[in-house]
Order: structure tokens, then sequence, then C-alpha cells
């Protein structure tokens, strides 16, 4: 099964305890609250998504999820696909979320320090498992974006596709939060090096935005920011890229 059959337009809920925030570049203490994550997620539903994007931030930085609870009532609160990252590091973590509703599971950290744990989940859970490859001026990044893995996106994507991995999800921490525009060369650079599908996030500001990421390759993007600040709604980054 193709991840994304189509581009698609996801919206990010990322939850730091207990709601949902927006964080510049991954730091704490830069977030914007934007509430109850059920109510968050229920309304880019109803205006028109067709898969959703979790995080648990603390999960993230701490390296164990701490948001559980949240991220079950939205499980639980839709039905559309839900795809969760953030703090989960072994895959008896990884098929609990999955037996308990998650479609997808996103490891970084995890995936990158061990990737075989790809292969393990996929054996048991074939088509769930995106790769997080999130990166700094260039080096991939681990550890909620603290520790740099001393390897490239390009150079590390390659070794998924035959471990199992459903797809890459590339964070360009860089412009990760600050509305100010996207990079398209890595995203490039990135597609280039894997025939996975490649989902990117980090600083999406307009529908040109949204546009110039699926030129670059993309199969779909995650926006985050954009959306809460009401810079374009989902709707119009929908019909900027069904358009053309």
């Amino acid at each position: 099964m193709t991840l994304f059959p189509t581009f698609e337009v996801v919206p990010a809920v990322d939850v730091r305890n207990g709601e949902v925030v927006q964080l510049v570049q991954g730091e704490r203490g830069t977030e914007t609250t934007y509430g109850d994550p059920v109510e968050a997620a229920e309304r880019w539903i109803d205006a028109g998504a067709r898969t959703l994007h979790l995080v648990d931030l603390d999960g993230a930085f701490e390296g164990e999820r701490a948001n559980a609870d949240a991220i079950d009532a939205v499980v639980d609160a839709v039905e559309v696909p839900v795809q969760l990252g953030g703090g989960i590091r072994t895959p008896d973590e990884a098929r609990d979320l999955l037996e308990r509703g998650v479609d997808r599971v996103i490891l970084g950290t995890a995936a990158v320090e061990n990737p075989e744990i790809v292969a393990e989940i996929a054996e048991t859970h074939p088509g769930s498992v995106v790769v997080g490859l999130d990166a700094k001026d260039g080096e991939v990044v681990v550890e909620g974006w603290t520790a740099g893995a001393g390897v490239s996106p390009a150079a590390a994507a390659g070794r998924y596709a035959d471990l199992g991995a459903a797809g890459i999800l590339f964070t360009n921490v860089d412009v990760e939060g600050r509305l100010e525009g996207v990079a398209t060369d890595p995203v490039r650079d990135l597609v280039g090096a894997t025939d996975l599908p490649v989902v990117a996030s980090g600083g999406v500001a307009t529908l040109d935005d949204v546009r110039a990421l699926r030129d670059a390759g993309a199969a779909a993007v995650v926006v985050g920011s954009a959306l809460y600040e009401g810079r374009f709604s989902l709707a119009e980054a929908r019909a900027a890229v069904e358009q053309g």
C-alpha cells in the first residue's frame, strides 16, 4: 500500500504538557499554545484532513512517552489515519500503539541508532513504520534534535527501504516553526536518494511553500504553525495543490 497515493497536506497536532503547541526550531521555551489536542484534531478533520500527524514532544525530548492520555484521546476521537512520533524507542512500544489504533509510528532516534528496529516492527505490522530523519545544517539530529548523528539525511535514507519502512518523514529543523519559508534542495536531494515516499515538514508559511515541496518530489507535507496562525486554511492548501 502506498503511503500517500496522491500528494497530501497533513495537519500537525504536537502535544506538550497535554496541550497543542508549536515550537520554533524545536527549542523548548519557544512554544505557542493552541489548546486541547482533541479539539484541534476535530477541527482539522472537519476542515477536510485525511491524515493527522501527532507528536508527543515531551516524549521526543525525554525519550519516553509523556502524553499518552492526550494522544489516546485523539486516536479514539478521530476516524482518519493517524501517524505518531515522539519517544517511541522499542518494538513493544510501537506494537502497543499500533494495536491501540495508531496507524503508523514514526521512529526517529530509535531508527537512526538501531535501523533493525524498523524490520522488527514491520515484520508483524507491515507498512506501519515511518522513519523520521530530522536535520540541522544538513546533519541528522536525534534525542529531540539535541544531538548530531554524523550523517546526512540522504546518506541515512538508503538503509531503510530493505528493512520494510513505509516512508521517510524529513523535518528541516533549520526552518521549522519560523514561518519564513521552506528549503526545497534538501527535500529534492532526499527524494533522489531513496525510493521510499518522503513526507516533508518544516518552514511552511504560504501556499507557494506547499506547492514548492510538492514540486520537489515530496509525497506529502506536514503543516503546523501556518494553519494554527491562519496563514491559509487547510481547504486552501488542498485546493492549491489540486489545481497545480
